[in-house]
């Protein structure tokens, strides 16, 4: 395994003169299809590990979401045609070969996604406002091959790279917290009329940070304009007061700012997600395994929910590079920034990585903190084959 510490190139990106980050909120369309992947995921791998003893060949990474039709009004409306939420992928689908003992996968699929769905969306009826479909196939013989071979050190099921970087700027941690903060629970209590589709995309030029954000707003629970135009008052506000925590730069937030009230346009929804009406999603569109969309950074376009967590380093070399980081951060406090790029080869073991870089970026001593974060690397690659255990008990961010 080949570790190269080096400096970074550039400037910082809290230090740029320009900074765009984007999270698209739980209730996004391409949030969805992430979790559902995820969800299918976890729920077969403890399957696999209650009936056989250990996780089993799988990747259903791939969900589509065609996007339905409303009729939303204030005080009311409804679902015209359902939304379409289609799993697909690949699964060991016969875990015990003597005595046929089948994977209900199909039932995983359908009942499992819409208990999930049933509590992230109180507002949608999961029984009429969503057909849940699923096409998912038995594995290629290769890689179901190369998973077994790799018994006590899997082999990576893909060629592929994952990364990550530390610190979170403030402009990165203001969009973070934005949409957790409108999703939470007491904020849903004060303000129901608030969905669960949050866009908050934020921009900051110079000292100066931007946020918009898109929030879905319950049709049944608003009852005219006027009250709709006191719920977007106080989504502002609950977001200036949170800034003002956050960082000393000054912030500016608009919200659905596409409304147009004098030709009576708001953004209403019934469900409180932009699927039921046109809004199609897909697995790997959204947010990268950190929850953000951060186009000044380094990105990997692979979708980490749904790959299987055992050999799949689309997934685990994400978390490895954010462990990574985060360990050389906290041990180095002085450092600006700092990246970390991993990259596999097929059919070698997972804990073999083809090569790890990680720049640091600051004043710094190359030569006498390369020992350190040689070591950190180490560390955490060397725990890659029980990285799966936090997967199965959902401990890590993914979208």
């Amino acid at each position: 395994m080949v570790i190269e510490v080096t400096r970074g190139e550039g400037i910082p990106v809290p230090e740029r003169k320009v900074e765009i980050v984007e999270r698209k909120g739980k209730g996004h369309p391409d949030t969805l299809c992430d979790k559902a992947a995820e969800e299918l995921s976890v729920r077969l791998s403890q399957y696999y590990i209650e009936t056989f003893g250990q996780v089993q060949h799988h990747n259903v990474d791939k969900v589509l979401l065609v996007g339905g039709q409303s009729n939303a009004r204030f005080g009311g409306g409804d679902v015209i045609e359902p939304i379409y939420l289609l799993l697909s992928g690949r699964a060991v689908d016969v875990v015990d070969k003597d005595f046929e003992r089948q994977v209900p996968v199909g039932k995983f699929a359908v009942e499992h996604t819409r208990e999930w769905l049933s509590g992230d969306l109180p507002n949608l009826d999961v029984n009429s406002d969503v057909i849940i479909d699923y096409k998912i196939r038995a594995g290629s013989t290769d890689l179901v091959g190369n998973f077994e071979v790799g018994v006590d050190i899997p082999r990576a099921n893909d060629t592929s790279f994952g990364v990550s970087y530390a610190p979170l700027s403030p402009t990165e941690i203001l969009v973070l917290e934005a949409e957790s903060l409108l999703n939470h629970g007491y904020t849903k209590k004060k303000w129901p009329q608030i969905g669960e589709d949050i866009k908050v995309m934020g921009t900051r030029v110079g000292d100066s940070i931007h946020l918009q954000v898109a929030a879905a707003i319950i049709s049944t629970h608003t009852k005219d304009a006027e009250e709709y135009a006191s719920v977007m008052e106080g989504i502002g506000e609950l977001l200036s007061d949170m800034a003002v925590k956050i960082t000393d730069q000054p912030v500016d937030v608009s919200v659905n700012t596409a409304d147009s009230p004098e030709d009576g346009l708001f953004y209403l929804t019934v469900t409180g997600t932009s699927a039921e009406h046109g809004d199609d999603g897909q697995v790997g569109r959204g947010n990268r395994a950190n929850g953000l969309i951060t186009p000044y950074r380094p990105m990997t376009l692979e979708a980490a929910a749904g790959k299987n967590p055992v050999s799949h380093v689309g997934k685990t070399y994400n978390v490895a590079a954010r462990e990574i980081v985060e360990k050389v951060v906290e041990e180095h406090p002085d450092l600006t920034q700092v990246y970390c790029y991993i990259v596999s080869q097929i059919g070698a073991p997972i804990t073999e990585p083809k090569a790890i870089n990680v720049e640091l970026y600051g004043d710094c001593d190359l030569d006498k903190v390369r020992g350190s974060v040689e070591s950190i690397s180490d560390e955490v690659i060397a725990k890659l084959p029980m990285v799966w255990e936090g997967f199965v008990k959902r401990q890590y961010q993914l979208w």
